[in-house]
């Protein structure tokens, strides 16, 4: 049996998304961020040519209306962007802020030049906190769920802490009161958290395609008794199921952005709880194949799988939507699951 990406179900983007936008923007990523861009940031040299980079292409606006100088895009279309984003590891808040600028704009509200990182937080006493937030230390501002209202904020007002992770640009975000308000929108149905899980969901699978590749071409390159491993059975099982949950995480995050901005709730749990679950499979099933050189600092197996990990929790974990899931069924007065199932994920609105 030839080895081959179409051999394990590897599909890429490019032969599917309908979005012409899709060659042009890879190619602004790869040329902006490439891996040895990923590794300098995550050693904190400065993000600002890379956000000017990004910013002035345009493409962060590709969400906004036509008519306020966007290219109108709906969810559906700009999901294959967020998969391309996870695919570069693209280490500044993009996804996010191309959603709030158009949320910003839908409600006539002034957008930033700024990158935007989203915030759910709890209430402290009088304070506003979120852990964990993914690439916090690198953002301008955040757009903060207060409930009825979500105000849009500059970071330089809070409280930002490393989480202390190896590497990573996540970080507590604490405010000691009522973040101050530069813009106040409405906030969208369900709040920001599904929307957050969505495009998070989105950029899992991304970086789960692209680490698929990289194991399977891997696995035809390393040679082993004469033979690339790839050829053994062991093996090609272990690539098997690696795809089978690769194309698992694309599809949840496809259903996820089918049903538009802002998706509803229960359409959000289940991309970002399936998203989230095959992340431990992929992970460790890419390890496997590589063996001792997939944990050494120089190669780029552990950039992907930090980044996973870190968006498998972000925004809730797998656990945190299958129990959102299991509450909205038995409030449901659907006579089955299966009916209940029809009914949440049934046709995008």
């Amino acid at each position: 049996m030839a080895l081959s990406r179409a051999a394990w179900g590897y599909v890429d983007m490019s032969d599917i998304a309908s979005n012409e936008l899709l060659e042009p923007f890879e190619r602004l990523l790869a040329a902006a961020s490439p891996l040895a861009q990923v590794r300098a940031l995550e050693a904190d040299a400065p993000v600002s040519d890379l956000w000017t980079a990004l910013n002035e292409s345009g493409f962060v606006d590709a969400m906004v209306s036509e008519d306020q100088g966007g290219a109108g895009l709906s969810l559906a279309d700009a999901g294959p962007l967020v998969q391309a984003l996870g695919r570069q590891l693209v280490p500044v808040p993009f996804a996010q802020t191309m959603v709030a600028r158009a949320l910003l704009a839908a409600a006539g509200a002034k957008r930033p030049e700024g990158s935007i990182v989203f915030v759910s937080p709890t209430s402290i006493g009088t304070g506003y906190q979120q852990r964990a937030v993914p690439q916090a230390l690198v953002a301008d501002y955040a757009l903060v769920d207060l409930g009825e209202r979500t105000v849009l904020t500059s970071l330089s007002d809070a409280t930002v802490t490393a989480i202390g992770v190896h590497a990573s640009q996540a970080a507590d975000v604490y405010w000691q009161t009522s973040p101050r308000a530069l813009a106040t929108i409405a906030t969208p149905q369900g709040g920001l958290r599904p929307i957050a899980a969505v495009l998070r969901a989105a950029e899992i699978a991304g970086a789960a395609d692209q680490l698929l590749g990289m194991t399977i071409a891997y696995a035809g390159e390393r040679v082993q008794f004469g033979k690339p491993i790839g050829k053994q059975q062991a093996i090609q099982q272990q690539l098997a199921v690696m795809a089978e949950q690769t194309v698992m995480a694309r599809m949840a995050a496809q259903l996820g952005c089918a049903h538009g901005l802002p998706p509803p709730t229960n359409v959000a749990a289940v991309a970002k709880q399936i998203a989230s679950t095959a992340v431990t499979t992929i992970a460790t099933t890419a390890h496997a194949v590589h063996g001792a050189i997939g944990i050494s600092e120089e190669y780029d197996l552990q950039l992907f799988v930090r980044r996973l990990h870190e968006w498998r929790i972000a925004d809730g974990t797998e656990s945190y939507w299958a129990e959102q899931l299991g509450r909205a069924r038995l409030r449901s007065d659907a006579a089955t699951s299966v009916d209940f199932v029809r009914s949440e994920l049934g046709t995008p609105r």
